[in-house]
């Protein structure tokens, strides 16, 4: 891959991980990883254009179905396809199709793109990641395979112990807080061949660990508030995200759009960046 290369567009598609849970902004909007990477890289490109596609809890059927052509029509630079993992969080799953529908999204993704990136996503030791843990190491293989395959580069977080410190996760322990998802910016951003900011994969300092009484009482308040509304969706087959679309996403045309900074050298928050016209077909 080029070193210090430029990008002009990024595409973003995925579930809650890319859409930026839990990473909230005090409008109540969130922000999260792919929206700090394009941050970034609009001040390296003026005109930089961005679409993040991503919705929470999606499953990769769901993805391939909704949110990949659309990500495709676009003909971005870069485009990151995270997805699969809330399929093997499932109490059922079938890697099979795992495998079929995820393959269907990088062949259709690849030759669209400059760039296509992949993620083996992190993940945190628990009672609940542990037990489905075969099934996420065995996606990861198939991500590295296509990756291959595709000419896709894969960002590895699954293997940084860094990003496994339960103080980069939320409340949830689902989502990563706002430094989580700062490091996986910045872990994306050295795969693109971009001059490294910071070490992202450094252990935070060491801190005391709570009182046992501290962390009887934080499980308890998860098991009710997250863990229980979660178990509760995947037996019944409901998502968080049901009706939703993604950001830079027109539900009534079943087409994406750009968003561009108004203004290059301080970007801000995506969501205060204007729509962009789309280029004229090539």
């Amino acid at each position: 891959m080029e070193l210090n290369a430029s990008y002009t567009s990024l595409v973003a598609v995925g579930d809650s991980f890319t859409e930026g849970m839990s990473d909230l902004l005090a409008d109540g909007t969130y922000r999260g990883w792919a929206d700090v990477l394009a941050a970034r890289l609009a001040v390296r490109s003026p005109g930089f254009r961005y679409a993040n596609l991503a919705v929470r809890g999606k499953l990769i059927g769901q993805i391939v179905d909704e949110q990949v052509e659309a990500a495709a029509e676009l003909r971005a630079d870069v485009v990151t396809l995270v997805g699969g993992l809330n399929d093997t969080l499932r109490p059922k799953c079938d890697m099979g199709m795992v495998r079929a529908r995820l393959e269907e999204a990088v062949e259709r993704l690849a030759p669209t793109c400059e760039q296509l990136v992949l993620m083996r996503s992190p993940g945190r030791s628990g009672p609940v990641f542990d037990r489905f843990r075969p099934r996420v190491e065995a996606l990861f293989a198939l991500i590295d395979d296509l990756a291959g395959r595709h000419g896709a580069a894969v960002v590895d977080l699954y293997s940084a112990p860094s990003i496994a410190d339960p103080r980069m996760w939320d409340v949830d322990r689902l989502h990563l807080t706002a430094e989580g998802h700062r490091r996986v910016a910045e872990a994306v951003w050295q795969t693109l061949g971009l001059p490294a900011q910071f070490e992202w994969r450094a252990r935070m300092p060491a801190t005391a660990p709570p009182r046992w009484t501290a962390r009887r009482a934080e499980d308890i308040r998860f098991a009710r508030q997250h863990l229980a509304p979660w178990i509760g969706r995947r037996l019944t087959g409901r998502s968080s995200g049901d009706g939703r679309s993604g950001a830079q996403f027109d539900a009534a045309t079943g087409k994406a759009f750009w968003v561009t900074p108004a203004d290059a050298e301080s970007p801000g928050p995506v969501t205060e960046w204007r729509r962009a016209a789309s280029p004229a077909p090539s």
